[in-house]
């Protein structure tokens, strides 16, 4: 386990490696690995335990009655997943949470972190300020998901997107973190029309890319 890099997470934020390794064990915290397109959790579990990425990544991914899927969110590593619902006993997932790629998830017990432990552990009240300020960070991210998809068109959403993507990065060239297929479920849209979509902007000038490698064009014009 590498106490270095939980040290460096949002949920363990401020606390040393050896403060961790005394922590795992009051937390019931353990570690499983997955194959990409593994469902690490069901639609419909009850879950107890938080999930924290230590290595790839995962999506959240709401099936819909028809068959037909989309990609809610996409967790990567070093973040954490399941929270909301291991805080609330007995709610089940409305949702799968899927391996994106190969990955390795650290999973803690919800209840265990939220109490005051007996062995005199002084850092549960560190983790639980950590904990809500991932929720804060968590409710902002579906605000500004639901900004992307507010617009009408898809070359709208694509902007709304991309220029978030390019702010967050600091830089007008960046890699997503979705395929085209994930990127078109995030931003609830056919694929083939997106791609299709991507194409014009790159033709008109907008934007250049190569598989999830995008560079903005600043000196583009986006509407004639």
């Amino acid at each position: 386990m590498n106490f270095l890099f939980l040290s460096n997470t949002i949920l363990f934020h401020g606390t040393r490696e050896q403060e961790i390794r005394e922590m795992l064990s009051c937390l019931g915290g353990h570690e499983k690995k997955y194959k990409k397109d593994d469902i690490i959790l069901h639609t419909g579990d009850a879950v107890t335990e938080i999930g924290l990425v230590e290595s790839g990544s995962v999506n959240i991914v709401v099936n819909f009655y028809w068959g037909n899927s989309n990609i809610f969110g996409h967790i990567g590593k070093g973040e954490i997943f399941a929270q909301n619902y291991a805080a609330i006993p007995g709610r089940e997932l409305s949702c799968d949470i899927v391996a994106a790629e190969d990955t390795e998830v650290l999973f803690l017990n919800m209840h265990k972190l939220l109490t005051t432990c007996q062995n005199g552990c002084v850092h549960h009240q560190r983790l639980i300020h950590n904990l809500l300020r991932i929720s804060a960070m968590n409710s902002l991210h579906l605000s500004t998901r639901m900004m992307h998809i507010a617009p009408k068109s898809i070359r709208d959403r694509l902007l709304s997107y991309l220029s978030e993507q390019a702010i967050e990065n600091g830089s007008s060239h960046f890699t997503i973190p979705f395929s085209r297929q994930q990127l078109a479920d995030y931003l609830s849209v056919d694929r083939s029309a997106l791609s299709n979509e991507l194409s014009k902007m790159q033709k008109d000038g907008l934007i250049s890319y190569r598989k999830n490698e995008f560079t903005l064009h600043e000196d583009a014009v986006i509407y004639e």
